[in-house]
């Protein structure tokens, strides 16, 4: 069996598209290795795509900075993966920091584009040519899959997500947590936050999406304890509110079990797709939906802008004044995402 190591680092949302990726090295006979940061440990450790997940603390070593223990704690790590005497390496981050890795991780072919940011494709003597996603107008997805077809493995055209399964422990805690929910209505939840201030949709908008179907469906908010004051004001306090409360293997468990979720572009609307059961809609605010949409049918999938000019900009901050300035975020109108609410719930098995 040859060995590959993925190198795919964070955030949350990239790793999840770097599943189907590994479920195709997996059946094509990979024995599949993954170098992960924290963000995205919870989901490829354990993953049945995934036969080793290497942890690489990058978020303690920037919390605490330039001392001997990271350091001996960095050659360690590189240690144990040159002993793995990789056949293959691929980075799909493409930045320096992922690059130091593949350059050094000892495998035999080392696989980039050729084109990736921060000199990256330094790091591999083997090279996919052209740009990663000119324009935006390519899925994650399927650029991650570009791999898979440049080694000529089969079923590149199979799109698999898989997590790992959900702990006894996990369960009851969920079950715990939802146990004062209406079980006659379908389950929507809510996932309002996320790390880009540009991303996040106005508050506003959100309240309206609420009003407008509290009575139709069971309401569920999640977030971190930095949301809770976003969460009070959209409406959460009213229903079950669950932030603070819950880790990523709660939310993969919380949103297994319902419905719909409704998020901007964040690792909860990727987690939430990756789980394979709610249908998801994500709103996107600065980011382009055409390469992080949730992957797949159009029926249950839903990625929607305000199709403004300056989108997607693909910035942290708005390059724009005057008028025009932070406009994004008030698109699409609430009534879009009502309509499009309205809709999954008919469709439900659940009777409203």
């Amino acid at each position: 069996m040859k060995k590959i190591l993925l190198i795919r680092l964070s955030s949350l949302g990239d790793v999840i598209f770097n599943i189907p990726l590994a479920n195709v090295l997996k059946s094509n006979g990979f024995e599949v290795s993954w170098l992960v940061s924290e963000k995205g440990y919870d989901v490829v450790k354990n993953n049945p795509a995934v036969d080793k997940a290497i942890l690489l603390p990058k978020q303690k070593w920037k919390k605490t900075g330039f001392t001997l223990k990271n350091c001996i704690e960095f050659f360690k790590i590189m240690h144990q993966l040159r002993k793995e005497r990789y056949d293959i390496a691929i980075d799909t981050q493409m930045m320096f920091k992922s690059m130091i890795w593949l350059r050094f991780c000892g495998a035999k072919r080392r696989i980039c584009y050729s084109a990736g940011a921060e000199y990256s494709h330094l790091g591999g003597n083997e090279k996919i040519s052209s740009k990663p996603n000119p324009n935006y107008t390519t899925h994650a997805v399927l650029q991650h899959m570009r791999y898979a077809e440049y080694l000529n493995l089969k079923e590149t055209d199979k799109i698999k997500f898989t997590l790992p399964p959900s702990s006894n422990e996990t369960v009851s805690k969920i079950n715990e947590l939802l146990n004062n929910l209406d079980n006659s209505k379908p389950l929507v939840i809510i996932s309002p936050a996320t790390t880009w201030k540009l991303k996040h949709w106005n508050k506003d908008n959100w309240k309206t999406v609420i009003e407008n179907i509290k009575d139709k469906c069971s309401l569920v908010f999640t977030g971190t304890e930095n949301d809770k004051d976003l969460l009070s004001y959209i409406g959460a306090d009213e229903h079950i509110n669950l932030a603070g409360k819950t880790n990523l293997k709660d939310l993969a468990e919380i949103f297994s079990r319902a419905t719909l979720v409704i998020a901007p572009d964040s690792g909860s609307a990727h987690l939430a797709r990756a789980t394979n059961k709610p249908a998801v809609i994500s709103i996107f605010c600065c980011t382009p939906p055409t390469m992080y949409g949730p992957f797949g049918d159009d029926e249950k999938y839903f990625a929607l802008d305000g199709k403004l000019k300056c989108q997607p900009c693909h910035k942290r901050k708005c390059p724009l004044t005057g008028d025009g300035f932070e406009q994004c975020v008030n698109y699409p109108k609430p009534e879009e995402i009502i309509n499009i609410v309205n809709k999954v719930i008919q469709n439900s098995k659940h009777s409203v």
